[in-house]
């Protein structure tokens, strides 16, 4: 889970706190001193912890808070809105172009995941219906060309080079020639990192800014480098002026020290955060959204956007007459499965439910995505009589299948149990009687 580390302390602070029921000037400075702390274990800037913690001090030790039927909750709010405030407030579009194409500069050290991010950001432009060009300006790192065309074929993106040999400037004008040419919107440049800023780097960098006066310049760091990533990201801008950072390997940073002092530091928007490995974890940067879910009150509006990209509306709507119908079988179970896996990981998926955002929740849930494998491969060995109606399996098919999936009868028996409970969940679905979970789509896997 992304900051989990800090999610967990910061939500049993308050978990405490509201357990309290009135409070007094002592009890929030108490929790204050708490959030400092994790704070500061999260690695965030001291001067930032401190300057943070004054901002809350003042708003919450007050009447509106002390005098208030709710106050804990007044506490959290004003926690929630200043952590909100500190990451930027709202979301930071990428400076686009009146007159395409747009160009963007990624700048950023050796390791951060430039190269991939590209490709991240090109099949982002292409979702919404822009007609991005990658241009390969790596011309150091070995195979660094060949890497971004492989993301290009990928993506039925094309990519620009002009081979190894090149001035990476020379690379950024020909390739905004070419986008000028062919009609494309969107020129994404993808320059070389060294493993520490030297300047040489930093003179190439501001060559190709000169040459091609790009739209947005966008730093590229690595999440994990905690305050070496704030860091990186002042001396770039102090050089170069960045207009915007892109955290990549956020799902890796139990601690989130960068995401919460960057902004504060460099005064830069974070716009992009990449959140796994493939091309499409990536998402836009809301600070609200984030804070959000730091403090375990989900992030519905994520979850919506994810659902709506990531489910099949013609499935949904088979789905939801078969509810009507009552005639859901086994196998829609699986389609349910597999579209909530869709989304991305589950625990990421989960954290955004409201009331399933407790980190701590989450980390006692234990749950394995392989689990999932397993049930696709008891379902799998059924004959298609038995998934259209379950109350046939008796005993010696029990074991058939366990055998066939390579599972437990045990397990075996406990998806039958489960699957009995969704279709009791579905009937409450028809009947008008919504339980909670994402707008009536709930995760009856588990249990």
């Amino acid at each position: 889970m992304i900051f989990e580390g800090l999610a967990e302390k910061l939500q049993d602070t308050f978990k405490k706190l509201s357990g309290k029921g009135k409070l007094n000037e002592k009890d929030v400075k108490s929790a204050l001193r708490e959030v400092k702390m994790a704070l500061l274990e999260a690695d965030v800037s001291y001067k930032v912890v401190k300057d943070f913690i004054k901002r809350i001090e003042k708003r919450a030790v007050g009447s509106e808070v002390m005098e208030s039927l709710t106050p804990a909750q007044q506490v959290i709010k004003i926690v929630n809105d200043e952590l909100s405030d500190l990451m930027g407030g709202s979301r930071t579009e990428i400076n686009l172009s009146d007159d395409p194409p747009t160009t963007i500069m990624l700048v950023g050290l050796q390791g951060a995941g430039k190269t991939t991010f590209s490709g991240k950001l090109a099949r982002n432009f292409k979702n919404e219906g822009k007609q991005p060009l990658l241009a390969a300006g790596d011309i150091y790192r070995p195979a660094a060309i060949k890497q971004l065309q492989v993301l290009g074929d990928r993506l039925e993106v094309p990519v620009f080079s002009m081979g190894d040999q090149k001035d990476p400037s020379d690379i950024a004008k020909g390739a905004i020639s070419a986008a000028e040419s062919k009609g494309n919107d969107v020129v994404i440049f993808d320059t070389a990192g060294r493993l520490h800023i030297d300047e040489e780097m930093m003179d190439e960098l501001k060559e190709i800014k000169t040459a091609v006066n790009p739209d947005e310049i966008l730093l590229v760091v690595d999440a994990m480098t905690g305050q070496d990533a704030v860091n990186v990201a002042e001396n770039f801008d102090d050089v170069l002026g960045i207009d915007g950072v892109a955290l990549t390997k956020l799902d890796g940073d139990a601690r989130g020290g960068a995401a919460l002092s960057i902004k504060a530091v460099t005064g830069k928007p974070i716009k992009f955060v990449g959140t796994g490995e493939k091309l499409a974890d990536m998402e836009p940067f809301y600070p609200e959204r984030m804070s959000s879910r730091i403090l375990g009150m989900g992030d519905v509006l994520s979850l919506i956007e994810k659902a709506e990209k990531n489910i099949d509306e013609k499935k949904a709507e088979e789905l939801e007459e078969k509810i009507r119908n009552n005639s859901f079988t086994l196998d829609d179970f699986v389609d349910q499965m597999d579209q909530v896996r869709n989304m991305g990981p589950l625990d990421e998926v989960l954290g955004m439910m409201p009331g399933m955002g407790g980190a701590k929740q989450l980390k006692n849930m234990q749950f394995d995505e392989k689990e999932l494998d397993h049930i696709e491969a008891i379902i799998n060995s059924m004959t298609q009589e038995e998934k259209l109606d379950p109350s046939i399996i008796n005993g010696s098919r029990r074991k058939r299948i366990a055998k066939g999936s390579g599972r437990k009868v045990q397990e075996v028996n406990r998806l039958l149990k489960q699957f009995k409970q969704t279709k009791k969940m579905m009937k409450q679905l028809k009947n008008g009687n919504k339980p909670g979970g994402m707008g009536g789509m709930n995760l009856p896997f588990f249990g």
